[in-house]
């Protein structure tokens, strides 16, 4: 995300997000876990929450009712409240377009729809309109007269041709078309959309443009893009809204709404320490096999992926087998890695030093397995194994200096903070066993340059994925 992107973010006042494949799938009706915590956080924060999509009330989802949106954008912008129910704004459609546009379906063969503020209905059912609208209204009655007691919001045409239509010119002077379905379009007024109802609502709320974040993913969503300060098209949204996103999140299911708010600091992001769980970590584990025992390490490739691919295809060729930890430093580490022994040496699977991977995930915690460097993104085969247990400073003094809490909490026990945001972490060590051959290796005998006096060998290291 680029730093444009971000400075935008500190203006914004409110978030407001369509419905169907972007809080949730249309299709399976999956609405992740994560967007209750998105709108908690939003409203903890004092950020104003909104819905705009093109249903009516009664088709929108409990799981969407239930998130409580300070604001509600419906209809395609025709219709907007506020949580209590009362109106900011309203414009159905003149009934005698209503009637304009009835006549003209009947008299081209096409069946239509009617919305109205709490119910909607159909000219007429069969298998293509129940496909096509069942999944977001259910059950709709067959009433092509509704529109002489009820104002018109909006309409569906339901065509089984997969062409397009053009309205006629008496009705597209008036109304406009906006694809939605195989089989189905919208019909609003021309000058209505989810944008209007929005700006409406954004001089009821005396904000700008500037001061909304938009999250969409279809046609319906184009107006609102020209329209708000800033604008996330979901990873699973039409090429046309992408072009005009300031940032593409992910899907739905990959949770793209709390992805893409974490990135713009506008939600805490939801971070997992690996090695402070290591029992419930799957990833894939390494056995450094020494001459003073076994080092079983487990590694963090969805935290670092460059670097763990890196350890695990050298160790798999053999590159690491025979190589000497060539700097012991008790209380601080033990480092190896380098065929030729000197600590000068050594190189990575990519032909050259790759890049750090930083994560806000992973520390040099007591056991922590880190790549050694000559400095920034020069990585290449060195590792490191933190040692050091006799820990210099406080929790308090870690917490105040920005360290998460939990990580925090687990340094009193031994680690190298300052080496943070210096040197990749990419594996933890796994069990007892292991921390007592650390701390063996690290009592050995050195000399100058803090080299063993006698060899402590890397045999081989075998990885289990």
């Amino acid at each position: 995300m680029d730093a444009k992107t971000k400075y935008k973010a500190k203006k914004i006042k409110a978030v407001f997000f369509d419905i169907d494949d972007t809080l949730r799938t249309k299709d399976t009706g999956y609405m992740p876990e994560s967007i209750k915590k998105v709108f908690k956080q939003l409203k903890e924060k004092g950020i104003i929450t909104g819905i705009a999509s093109g249903r009516a009330r009664y088709g929108v989802p409990k799981e969407v009712q239930d998130l409580n949106a300070d604001y509600c954008v419906k209809l395609n912008g025709a219709y907007v409240k506020d949580k209590d129910k009362n109106i900011i704004f309203q414009r159905p459609i003149p009934a005698n377009l209503v009637k304009a546009f009835k006549a003209w379906a009947d008299e081209i063969g096409i069946y239509y729809g009617l919305a109205g503020r709490h119910e909607a209905v159909l000219s007429y059912r069969n298998d293509v309109i129940s496909d096509a609208i069942d999944i977001v209204y259910s059950n709709l009655d067959v009433n092509p007269d509704f529109d002489k007691n009820h104002d018109v919001y909006q309409m569906w045409t339901f065509e089984d041709t997969l062409e397009d239509l053009d309205l006629p010119e008496y009705l597209s002077e008036h109304l406009r078309l906006v694809r939605w379905h195989d089989h189905s379009f919208d019909v609003v007024l021309k000058d209505v959309s989810k944008a209007l109802g929005v700006s409406k609502l954004v001089e009821y709320l005396n904000l700008k443009p500037e001061n909304i974040l938009f999250f969409g993913d279809g046609p319906n969503d184009l107006e609102m893009f020209d329209y708000v300060g800033l604008k996330v098209a979901m990873g699973n949204a039409v090429p046309e809204l992408k072009e005009k996103a300031d940032f593409v999140t992910k899907t739905v299911e990959e949770d793209g709404i709390l992805y893409a708010l974490e990135e713009l600091g506008l939600v805490e992001k939801e971070l997992h320490f690996p090695q402070l769980d290591l029992e419930n970590h799957g990833g894939p584990v390494a056995t450094i096999k020494t001459n003073q025992g076994d080092l079983m390490v487990k590694l963090f490739p969805d935290q670092a992926p460059k670097t763990v691919a890196n350890f695990i295809a050298l160790a798999k060729d053999g590159y690491y087998d025979g190589v000497i930890f060539h700097r012991i430093i008790p209380d601080f580490m033990i480092q190896g890695g380098d065929p030729t022994g000197t600590g000068m040496g050594g190189e990575s699977i990519y032909g050259e030093r790759f890049e750090d991977e930083f994560s806000e995930e992973l520390y040099n915690l007591r056991g922590a397995l880190s790549m050694a460097n000559a400095g920034p993104n020069t990585n290449g085969s060195q590792f490191f194994i933190v040692q050091n247990k006799n820990f210099p400073y406080s929790a308090k003094e870690l917490k105040r200096g920005g360290w998460p809490e939990a990580i925090a909490d687990a340094y009193v026990t031994g680690g190298t903070p300052h080496l943070d945001r210096r040197h990749t972490v990419f594996g933890q060590l796994a069990d007892e066993a292991s921390f007592d051959v650390l701390d063996n290796i690290a009592a050995v005998e050195t000399g100058a340059q803090d080299r063993p006096i006698q060899d402590v060998l890397i045999e081989t290291i075998e990885v289990q994925d």
